[in-house]
């Protein structure tokens, strides 16, 4: 089901700077995603920024997203605006593979604009590249976490406490005696509640909390190591890069584990109904969202948005970060391209994406810079179990939130 939007706006504001003669204005009736048997048309009006005329020469070509030297179609044109006017142009492309497309608009040999469509993105699909003892690999995980005593200790907050709601403090142990820390909003009234945990993304910090936003859930801000509540305590120097060449003390072995250990926490909470332990997170959030869910069967339901952490090798092909300081600790620890792969395999979304059981509501950002729609699809498309997905068009690191929490509300009461 496509995401409408309540108005449709420049989606220039969004994804592009403009030249100084030209505005431009793509048409975001179709949501700049086609399915078969759909033609992807791409439609943009152009003005003078001064309501000038105007004599141009306009080239719009489209290019793979993992090759922005690769043309798929080119097409010039002469243009003519009148004073006080604007022109349509209309340009059909001949896509017919499922994938994301990055649009270009020159102005006289200069990029002026530039926005991302998508074709058949749920028919998008690359191929897991898990090792053979992947499963093994992470069952081991588990055993290690399941013999760390959690020694969870939990303080109120009484700044933080408001009259529905009580706030706590929360610390455990987790995977190899690492400490995490979290903070936890209960109902003051007796009686067991559902509980939303939400996993941080890469270097968030804790944010304002409404405490008494709701009364009728627990929900628990969460922060795996070395980030959020853990930063001041952080030894990893930058996540991505800790033990990039040894899988079995790689940042992302503990912070899995991490996820794992705050649904052991919940699950034990005298409080929670445990049929009811949801999850979301955004960014990296999403990538541990999916991995709990990959790893433990007691989520009911999760709701990641723009995932981090999937189909790395495509993944590397479009973005510069976390591409780049990824290949110089490759380069440092001596790692060749093949060794590289293998080793982040173990920690690629889309190779954990086939283990999850619970339904899955998914977002993502048409115009994601950080987390590209084709590394979300990754995952997404490889999961099995109930599943949504809402497209945000003029989005990019982000979604919709005026939207996305009403739906994800809804989605979870549902379950």
């Amino acid at each position: 089901m496509k995401k409408l939007l309540l108005s449709v706006f420049s989606i220039a504001l969004a994804i592009g700077m403009d030249a100084a003669d030209l505005k431009v204005n793509v048409d975001l009736s179709h949501d700049l995603w086609w399915n078969a048997p759909e033609t992807p048309t791409v439609k943009f009006s152009l003005a003078d920024s001064l309501s000038r005329a105007n004599e141009s020469k306009i080239r719009f070509f489209v290019t793979p997203d993992t090759d922005e030297n690769s043309d798929i179609f080119s097409e010039e044109r002469v243009i003519n605006i009148p004073k006080n006017d604007s022109i349509n142009l209309t340009f059909t492309l001949p896509i017919s593979q499922p994938g994301f497309y990055k649009c270009f608009i020159e102005d006289d040999g200069n990029v002026i604009h530039r926005f991302n469509i998508g074709y058949e993105p749920t028919s998008c699909i690359s191929l897991p590249d898990s090792q053979p003892d992947f499963d093994t690999f992470w069952q081991r995980a588990l055993n290690e976490l399941a013999a760390v005593d959690g020694e969870y200790k939990v303080v109120l907050d009484k700044k933080q406490s408001g009259k529905k709601r009580k706030a706590y403090d929360v610390e455990m142990k987790s995977w190899g005696g690492e400490t995490i820390r979290g903070k936890l909003y209960v109902p003051v009234a007796d009686g067991k509640y559902p509980a939303l945990i939400y996993y941080n993304g890469y270097g968030a910090q804790p944010w304002d909390f409404d405490v008494d936003g709701r009364d009728d859930l627990i929900e628990f801000v969460t922060g795996v190591r070395g980030q959020m509540y853990n930063q001041p305590y952080n030894t990893y120097g930058d996540w991505i890069r800790y033990n990039l060449d040894k899988p079995d003390s790689y940042y992302y072995k503990g912070a899995f584990m991490d996820a794992v250990r705050f649904i052991d926490f919940i699950s034990q909470y005298e409080k929670t109904d445990t049929d009811r332990i949801f999850a979301e997170g955004g960014s990296q959030g999403g990538a541990l969202t999916l991995a709990a869910a990959s790893l433990d069967d007691r989520l009911a339901a999760i709701c990641p948005y723009i995932p981090f952490l999937s189909d790395y090798k495509d993944y590397f092909k479009i973005v510069n970060w976390p591409a780049a300081p990824v290949m110089e600790e490759a380069k440092l620890k001596g790692l060749d391209d093949d060794t590289l792969y293998r080793n982040l395999s173990y920690f690629d979304i889309k190779n954990l994406a086939r283990r999850i059981k619970c339904p899955v509501m998914m977002g993502i950002g048409l115009q994601d810079p950080t987390c590209p729609p084709h590394t979300n699809m990754s995952s997404y498309n490889l999961i099995t179990s109930p599943k949504q997905l809402i497209i945000y068009p003029t989005c990019g690191h982000t979604v919709d939130y005026s939207d996305w929490n009403p739906r994800r509300d809804k989605f979870l009461q549902d379950k």
